[in-house]
């Protein structure tokens, strides 16, 4: 069984006491992958990320914020992206 498998098994079974505590530990593991993830990005690297609609979006990083990226791409404008939606396009 995987860890999410295990995770959802555990959810079903807990009470709000528990539930309160998992969705807490959910936000702090999201909350330190996604400022991990904006570490690794520098203004000026090139990126890529699906955008809505499933499209492929190419663009440069333009800001750092702890948690999210702001992305100029030429063709489709400007984009607020989690970091952790992010793959550099630069070996």
């Amino acid at each position: 069984m995987n860890i999410a498998q295990t995770a959802i098994n555990a959810i079903q079974k807990a009470d709000r006491s528990d539930l309160n505590k998992i969705i807490a530990a959910v936000k702090l593991q999201q909350t330190f992958l996604a400022k991990t993830s904006a570490r690794t990005f520098t203004v000026g690297d090139a990126v890529q990320f699906t955008g809505r609609g499933g499209r492929k979006v190419i663009g440069t990083v333009n800001k750092v914020n702890p948690k999210t990226i702001i992305v100029d791409s030429p063709s489709q404008g400007r984009w607020k992206v989690t970091a952790s939606m992010l793959t550099s396009l630069e070996a």
